[in-house]
């Protein structure tokens, strides 16, 4: 096994790039460690969410064609209660509400934390350039 042996030039090279990590830069790469975090799990959270809202919106084409005497078995917590058709209608619609509403907050928090990440990628680089890899 051979070992390879830096020059003085190549050694001299590697330690000018090297930048020292202030406090603050760690708290700066500590804090994108978070967010990059929070991302994934509010990513997780939105597609949950849309599945649901899909969800929903298939249930609701699907009692279109139901017949108005009919009873439904509508969940609510772990049971079934067989409801009239317009008053499950009126639940699905307010369900599908609550999750349009529940979507456009996630997708808010999303865009807040991916706006922050970018101002740390930005202030991150600048300090550090080639030196510290960002990329999620």
């Amino acid at each position: 096994m051979q070992r390879r042996m830096l020059t003085k030039e190549d050694e001299a090279a590697v330690g000018a790039d090297e930048t020292e990590v202030r406090r603050e830069d760690q708290e700066r790469i500590n804090r994108f460690s978070r967010l990059h975090q929070r991302e994934m799990l509010l990513e997780d959270e939105l597609k949950s969410k849309a599945k649901d809202k899909e969800d929903l919106e298939e249930i609701s084409n699907e009692l279109e064609l139901a017949d108005e005497d009919d009873k439904i078995p509508y969940k609510i917590g772990d049971s079934f209660i067989l409801l009239p058709l317009p008053q499950v209608q009126e639940l699905l619609s307010s369900s599908t509400e609550k999750i349009e509403e529940e979507v456009s907050t996630v997708e808010e928090k999303l865009s807040e934390v991916r706006e922050e990440m970018q101002q740390l990628k930005v202030a991150l680089y600048a300090r550090f350039g080639r030196s510290i890899n960002l990329e999620t």
